[in-house]
């Protein structure tokens, strides 16, 4: 009769619905990890394009604090509809933005492929080959813990409402709650924030023992909090309490009556990382991942805790938010119930 072979009980394993699938291999102990992403277009430049959607692809790898990758494969669609022009311009400035953000990740785009398609695609595969003390399995958060966010919220709204700008009808539902270079600042910071490695997170958590993260993305924060609750081998339940959202997107939202940003469903693209800190390393993460060591741009916010329950995640009913700054803007115009970056969460 056919045996079906078991990875080893030593060897972790992860697959569908994790942020990266983790493959034991037959040699040495080591450990394949291996993610791909791809999406459509969502700002205008294509070079930074290029750079959120590397920086997406390897952020699944960061989120298993894994701060290294082997190699990386870009895949990308060219649209049929471009004009001749429009493809020899665009496509060289998006292939550059991502082989750019990969060089900076210290790794290399050795190949991919390349199609026609009715739409612009741009994505890729990241891979790396680990020792078990390179990654940290996604599972091991305990009550007591808190959870901190490495990239603030709202860049769906941000990057629909610099669209509307010219769109009359949608305009009109959110210009009374923001001005037009209000949300051309947003805008800008999303785009940042987004082109933004979460590596130096993923370094962090091995200095501050994380137990378990996960990247923010498609599902928004409550749905990728939902998703690590159910990976947890402990009875534990995720309470978020704080929301860092890029200044005036939760106003937006709600003028809106679209994307459910204050409920921690808005879609986000190469968010930031959440990950399950001890209480007593939280702060020092905060203020450490700021340190101007790392570079410019670098934010943590604690924004929830980890208590005893049955592998769920919620949000308060309301919520702290607190109103993240693009660069660029001044400080007198934060509200008072804003909390600086390594404030413990109002429970």
């Amino acid at each position: 009769m056919p045996v079906r072979a078991e990875p080893s009980p030593t060897f972790p394993t992860l697959g569908i619905g994790l942020d990266s699938c983790v493959i034991p291999l037959r040699h040495g102990g080591l450990s394949l990890v291996q993610t791909t992403d791809f999406f459509y277009p969502l700002v205008e430049d294509p070079y930074m394009m290029g750079r959120i959607a590397c920086a997406n692809v390897l952020s699944d790898l960061y989120a298993m604090g894994i701060t290294e990758c082997d190699n990386m494969l870009m895949l990308l669609s060219v649209s049929q509809s471009m004009t001749e022009e429009d493809r020899e311009k665009i496509t060289p400035l998006m292939i550059k933005g991502f082989r750019d953000a990969a060089e900076e990740g210290g790794t290399a785009v050795t190949g991919g492929q390349t199609v026609i398609n009715p739409w612009i695609i741009i994505g890729g595969v990241a891979t790396v080959v680990c020792q078990p003390n390179e990654f940290i399995m996604p599972d091991s958060a305990v009550v007591g813990d808190v959870l901190v966010l490495t990239k603030p919220l709202g860049t769906q709204v941000a990057v629909n409402a610099h669209q509307w700008l010219d769109n009359p009808e949608r305009w009109n539902k959110i210009k009374m709650v923001v001005s037009r270079e209000e949300v051309e600042l947003a805008y800008q910071e999303a785009m940042f924030n987004m082109a933004t490695l979460n590596r130096t997170a993923a370094g962090l958590m091995h200095t501050f023992n994380a137990h378990a993260a996960t990247d923010i993305t498609g599902f928004g924060i409550l749905g990728h909090s939902q998703n690590l609750a159910k990976q947890q081998r402990n009875e534990v339940s995720f309470v978020i309490h704080n929301l860092p959202i890029i200044a005036k997107m939760a106003a937006i939202s709600k003028a809106s009556g679209r994307f459910g940003l204050l409920q921690g469903t808005s879609a986000e693209t190469s968010g930031g990382l959440l990950i399950c800190l001890p209480r007593e390393q939280a702060a020092r993460f905060c203020s450490e991942i700021k340190s101007s060591k790392y570079g410019e741009g670098h934010q943590a916010w604690i924004v929830g805790i980890v208590e005893k329950g049955n592998r769920t995640a919620r949000i308060i009913d309301k919520p702290r938010v607190i109103e993240v700054l693009p660069r660029g803007t001044t400080a007198t115009a934060l509200a008072p119930e804003n909390s600086s970056a390594s404030s413990e969460p109002s429970l």
